[in-house]
């Protein structure tokens, strides 16, 4: 070997040398600062170079040949804030912050996903974490308080119970004013307090018609809609989640009096009457008032002075209570029937993981809920499966699946006079024991060693026959339901461009069905009450409702230099179907709550509804330079509850956007950060007409009212008159708005303006009474 040759070869291995000695191998670990978990396909590059790579499923990273004069690594991942961090010795360990700006970018519209300054309509999101921070049952309790121009009563306040929601103002008198809600992309028919609240990640409440008027006919009172958490890619992540509350009566009592003071006004009462009214002297008013005071009160067994006679209670010479009588018993009403520290405790598990191409999401919870009135109380369980993969580059699925059991104990009894326990138990004089009392005052057991109740049948003068305590404890009502939704669809295209010409064309397939299986029962005893003398009365009731939504959609997305296109047109089909059957029966035997053994029949009813709503839809989301929007949407709904001649509505929306923060004349405002001017109109469709607040999927027929049987023969009367001619309810939208954004995003700002106008509303339509008919259903008035 010539010397120049070998003289080049050690050359080139010093230089070999010389260059290894000046690059080093960089490693380290990206996890999130909000949760600790992995941050998986971050992307870390070495500040200056292209060297760089991207975070494995555990979040570590490790980058080889990295140059010795290099500094500093620069960390990015989508929905985090950027980080430029130096390089040390050792692993490094990096912590990104969520980008809350960019977090809240993204939101869930119509039949997909919009970004928020690019939106035209109005809309509020409202985010796990706010549901996390309130201890909720039902999924609208979590609406409450969160946005404007939403109203919500809480109704009864029955642990369970969901409460009424309106979304500006009520849209209608005689027809339906609740908003839609939609789960997963799908319309939901099932219970809401179905919905474990922890399972949700965030809910849209879409206000107007430019944001609702894709779901036409079912979206003229607003859209609520709820997206559950989907799996996130990284290795499985488990979490449990115990709460545990205690709940007492808002509301403060009112101040009542004891029963010194009730026997001493009821005695001046009687004594200012006999006076003042009826003319006797002060001296014979007040020996009549004391000796009428038995009659007046229900007697010696209600007398809880044992050491006095109600004759000589009242001292003679002072017209007081005797100073030494001694109440054997007081028994406060309000106590009996009031639970003050009702329980309430919660478990939540779930598993949350996945690949790049798979994720999943499982969860578990269970819900136990005393009531604040005694005996009532609500009890869940629940579980949720939801699982999307991506296939290929082009095919996309995703299954979403929910299960949950609950059962309500409640009272039975409402309304404003005695069957209200609220409303009476306030009202009983203190004197009245709620169980019954020897002539010493002690309480009375039955045979069973249960104490007896007190339900004044032996001469008490108020609510004679009634206990409220006795209502919740001698009566019993339970309601148990069973419901199930699937969320099934399907993705066909991609984004990429080497799909040339399809680039960003899509076809996606959904089908959502909800399934409620309900079991009611009702108890009145046998013993007391208005069905003592028909032996006890038992009503069982069974409502089972299925409901399917299946659409196809194909989608179109493109950019074009500074033009941008996101085009919409589907097909929709929706099915309902409700069967309802009930059975009571009178004369039971104690202690079996089942029909079999009792032995008169008392009631038998059942029937079956059914509707079907058939669409067509279309949108059109177009903008120039992420500055000025404008969005068109058409859908055409068939409705089965009208004729079919007038079954058909057309129904629209036109709304645009200016995001004048992005003119060249705004870039020197340093303290506005976004500013945005919206306006939009539209028309939406009203067919849910109520008929004593329940639906009417018959609107336009003339139907016969059955059950007017003579003996053997069959008997039925006309209920209501046709009408061909009804039609779609109309709701006209303007929504003007303004939003922004100032001083580095730390004021949000968002004012609207809107006009709200119904026409051709579905009401009845009033008749002489010498018709026959009280009227028939009609479009009538705005």
């Amino acid at each position: 070997m010539k010397k120049t040759t070998i003289m080049l070869i050690a050359l080139l291995l010093f230089g070999i040398g010389w260059a290894s000695a000046q690059t080093r191998t960089v490693t380290g670990t990206v996890i999130s600062a909000e949760d600790g978990q992995p941050v998986i396909g971050a992307t870390v590059m070495v500040a200056g170079t292209s060297i760089g790579t991207a975070t494995d499923v555990d979040g570590q990273f490790t980058i080889t040949g990295v140059p010795s004069s290099a500094t500093q690594l620069q960390v990015s991942f989508v929905g985090m804030i950027a980080q430029t961090v130096a390089i040390q010795r050792g692993p490094i360990s990096i912590s990104l912050q969520p980008d809350a700006a960019l977090l809240e970018e993204v939101i869930v519209v119509a039949y997909g996903t919009a970004k928020k300054h690019s939106f035209t309509g109005s809309a509020a999101v409202i985010s796990t974490k706010k549901l996390e921070s309130r201890p909720i049952t039902s999924i609208a309790k979590g609406l409450e308080g969160q946005t404007t121009g939403l109203q919500s009563t809480s109704g009864s306040g029955q642990p369970g119970s969901s409460p009424s929601i309106v979304i500006r103002g009520f849209g209608s008198i005689n027809a339906s004013t609740a908003p839609l809600y939609v789960v997963d992309g799908i319309p939901f028919d099932g219970q809401l307090n179905a919905i474990n609240p922890a399972d949700v990640e965030s809910m849209t409440i879409l206000k107007d018609a430019s944001a609702g008027a894709l779901y036409g006919a079912r979206g003229a009172n607003g859209v609520v809609m709820i997206t559950t958490k989907k799996g996130t890619e990284g290795k499985p992540r488990v979490s449990f989640r115990a709460t545990a509350g205690w709940a007492s009566r808002a509301v403060s009592r009112y101040d009542m009096v004891d029963q010194r003071d009730f026997v001493q006004l009821t005695y001046e009462s009687m004594r200012n009457s006999y006076v003042f009214t009826n003319g006797y002297s002060w001296e014979a008013g007040s020996a009549l008032a004391r000796a009428n005071l038995a009659g007046s009160l229900g007697g010696e067994q209600y007398n809880p002075f044992k050491n006095y006679t109600w004759e000589t209670l009242i001292n003679p010479e002072t017209g007081m209570v005797q100073a030494d009588a001694v109440s054997a018993y007081d028994d406060e009403w309000m106590d009996a029937i009031e639970e003050k520290n009702a329980l309430r405790h919660e478990y939540q598990f779930s598993i949350n993981g996945g690949t790049n191409n798979t994720k999943y999401m499982m969860s578990l919870g269970y819900l136990n809920e005393d009531g604040i009135l005694t005996t009532t109380g609500f009890q869940r369980y629940n579980a949720r499966v939801n699982l999307d993969t991506q296939v290929t580059s082009w095919f996309k699925a995703s299954l979403n699946t929910a299960l949950s059991s609950s059962t309500s104990n409640f009272s039975n009894y409402s309304g404003s006079s005695t069957s209200n326990v609220w409303y009476t138990a306030q009202f009983m004089a203190p004197i009245y024991p709620t169980y019954l009392r020897d002539d010493k005052g002690a309480i009375v057991y039955n045979e069973s060693g249960r104490p007896e109740l007190d339900y004044g049948e032996t001469g008490r003068p108020t609510a004679d026959d009634f206990n409220p305590l006795g209502g919740l404890i001698d009566d019993k009502a339970e309601d148990t339901n069973e419901n199930a939704s699937v969320r099934a669809g399907m993705t066909f295209g991609t984004d990429s461009e080497s799909a040339g010409w399809a680039q960003g064309l899509k076809l996606a397939i959904n089908f959502g069905v909800d399934y409620r299986n309900r079991n009611n029962f009702s108890y009145m005893n046998m013993y007391h009450g208005n069905q003592a003398a028909a032996g006890g009365l038992l009503m069982k009731y069974n409502m089972r409702t299925q409901s399917y939504t299946f659409n196809q959609l194909i989608t179109w997305q493109r950019d074009f230099d500074l033009h941008h296109f996101d085009v919409l047109a589907g097909h929709e089909f929706y099915a309902y179907n409700y069967k309802y059957l009930s059975a009571g029966k009178t004369n039971l035997i104690d202690g079996v709550l089942e029909l079999g053994p009792a032995t008169t029949l008392y009631n038998a009813n059942s029937y079956t509804d059914n509707y079907r709503i058939e669409s067509i839809l279309s949108r059109i989301n177009y903008d120039y330079a992420d500055r000025y929007y404008l969005s068109l949407s058409a859908r055409t709904d068939g409705s089965s509850r009208f004729y079919k001649d007038n079954r058909w509505g057309m129904f629209w929306s036109v709304g645009g956007n200016w995001r004048v923060s992005e003119e060249a004349f705004m870039q020197d405002v340093d303290w506005v950060n976004s500013l945005s001017v919206k306006a939009s109109y539209g028309e939406q469709g009203n067919d849910a007409l109520l008929s004593g607040g329940a639906q009417n999927y018959y609107t336009w027929q003339a139907l016969y009212s059955l059950g007017w049987n003579n003996e053997n023969n069959i008997g039925a009367v006309v209920g209501s008159l046709e009408n061909k001619d009804i039609s779609w309810e109309k709701n006209g939208n303007f929504n003007f708005g303004i939003e922004a954004g100032l001083l580095n995003d730390r004021i949000g700002l968002s004012a609207e303006y809107y006009i709200r106008k119904t026409s051709d509303m579905l009401l009845n339509y009033p008749m002489a009474a010498s018709t026959g008919f009280s009227g028939y259903s009609a479009n009538v008035g705005d």
